[in-house]
């Protein structure tokens, strides 16, 4: 599935091919608190690295998070990228996964499918404030889920199909 998605000012816009386009993992740890707000939690999706085409690169920044907030004595081997005239959070880039990027739910502009669950992860660093749904369609993760985000899409027949140049 391609992806389009853009920053809140429209400064710069980008394109993706997906094949697990569902935004079902809310993550609560301070990188996606701090970096990407929206209600406490941040939503990443996978897409391939090779199919990401950037339009107005020249205003997008990087930030590499520290793991260890508070501490901030360990750097994230991950890029956040932003708009650096809006401040829009676009997507994660990790070279430990180099293969994919990980755009943010939040900047995709292009109708995603409604998952059939939501996995609410790293509640360990939740703010108090912030409360996750329990029960229903709804599971909670202290930590990190076993389960990758491509198996969790195969796992539910989900995989998105999409050729190249199709939209």
């Amino acid at each position: 599935m391609r992806l389009e998605g853009s920053c809140h000012c429209g400064a710069v816009r980008f394109s993706v091919d997906s094949t697990t386009p569902y935004p079902y993992m809310h993550c609560y740890c301070s990188i996606c608190r701090k970096t990407a707000g929206s209600g406490g939690f941040g939503i990443n999706i996978k897409g391939e690295f090779a199919s990401l085409r950037v339009k107005g690169r020249k205003y997008v920044r990087r930030y590499q998070p520290w793991i260890d907030f508070p501490a901030r004595t360990e750097r994230s081997e991950g890029y956040r990228h932003f708009c650096g005239l809006c401040g829009s959070p676009l997507w994660v880039h990790d070279r430990r996964w180099a293969k994919w990027v990980y755009p943010h739910a939040s900047a995709i502009d292009t109708p995603l499918p409604v998952p059939p669950e939501i996995q609410h992860i790293l509640l360990d660093s939740k703010s108090a404030w912030v409360e996750a749904p329990k029960g229903g369609k709804h599971r909670r993760f202290r930590e990190y889920p076993q389960e990758s985000i491509q198996a969790w899409h195969e796992r539910r027949g989900l995989i998105a199909r999409y050729s190249a140049g199709s939209t």
